[in-house]
């Protein structure tokens, strides 16, 4: 009898820690399914919380560009956050010289092609006499097109009312002209029309004649402040600044104005600089280029 009764505890008890191990890892089980869940609900609002900084695009751009561009750029960077678009403004030359220097650049505009031909390997040796390399052929593009335009200061009793006009004025000495340097595109443009003349640079700046500019806004502000009689520059800068243009260079007197671009290869962001340059040719960008003047380069010119 007592036999019995120790065998029915010892399976009673048996049967009872059976039971609690099953419910132990049950309970263990549903712990670590409700673990699970709320991990999984906890990641997509981790995922949330992440977020990538965009990638900032540096565009080199001449300065007659300043006021489009920055138009452009805000509309771009609205369509694409992931970007942030900065901008150095400044002449060719010298935008070309902080490339060479090693300044952070992903995208250079100018707005002559003598100082992208100075970085690009390609060009010839005449031009790039330093054998640099920082254009990336592929995407180098004639973009723009802009015209060389007179303008008067506003009050000027000179009477000069066409580039005729001006190169008469200048060899009789009776006027101040301001013009850009001779490494700023604009001042490379006028320096043509003055040989389209007939006239000596030196000497007419030597007597005092001339008024130079480091860019082309410089230009404008010497012209709009009244300090020059007259100056040289370009019909968008013309246009921005409110002048009224008296003549427009023609192509026999300085050429064709056009705006190269192109990425260049030290750039970190290839990829994105070549989608702004895109941009850049739409259709929506173009109507704000044009609105200024800028045009869609003729190839025939």
């Amino acid at each position: 009898m007592k036999k019995r009764t120790v065998s029915l505890v010892l399976a009673l008890t048996m049967a009872m820690t059976m039971t609690a191990c099953a419910g132990e890892q049950q309970d263990k089980q549903e712990s670590k399914e409700t673990e699970k869940q709320a991990e999984e609900k906890k990641e997509p609002e981790q995922k949330e919380e992440v977020k990538e900084e965009p990638v900032e695009l540096t565009v080199f751009a001449a300065a007659s560009m300043t006021e489009t561009l920055t138009e452009i750029g805000d509309l771009y960077t609205k369509e694409h956050p992931e970007v942030k678009v900065s901008f150095n403004f400044d002449s060719s030359g010298t935008l070309k010289t902080q490339i060479q220097e090693g300044a952070v650049c992903d995208l250079f505009i100018s707005a002559g092609q003598k100082q992208m031909d100075q970085l690009d390997t390609k060009a010839d040796p005449q031009v790039n006499t330093e054998g640099l390399d920082y254009v990336l052929e592929s995407s180098r593009t004639d973009i723009l097109e802009n015209k060389v335009t007179l303008c008067v200061a506003e009050g000027s009793q000179s009477g000069i009312e066409s580039f005729d006009d001006l190169a008469e004025a200048l060899k009789n000495k009776q006027i101040l002209m301001a013009m850009g340097n001779e490494d700023v595109p604009v001042g490379q443009y006028t320096q043509k029309i003055l040989d389209y003349y007939g006239l000596q640079e030196e000497e007419l700046a030597a007597a005092g004649k001339i008024s130079y500019g480091s860019n082309v806004k410089e230009v404008t502000t010497q012209i709009s402040e009244g300090s020059v009689d007259c100056g040289v520059i370009y019909c968008t800068d013309a246009y921005s600044a409110g002048l009224t243009v008296s003549d427009s260079a023609t192509p026999e007197m300085c050429g064709q104005v056009i705006y190269p671009a192109s990425v260049l290869k030290t750039s970190a962001h290839q990829e994105e600089a070549q989608a702004f340059l895109d941009y850049l040719q739409t259709e929506e960008s173009m109507e704000i280029f044009e609105k200024v003047g800028f045009s869609p380069v003729n190839q025939e010119g």
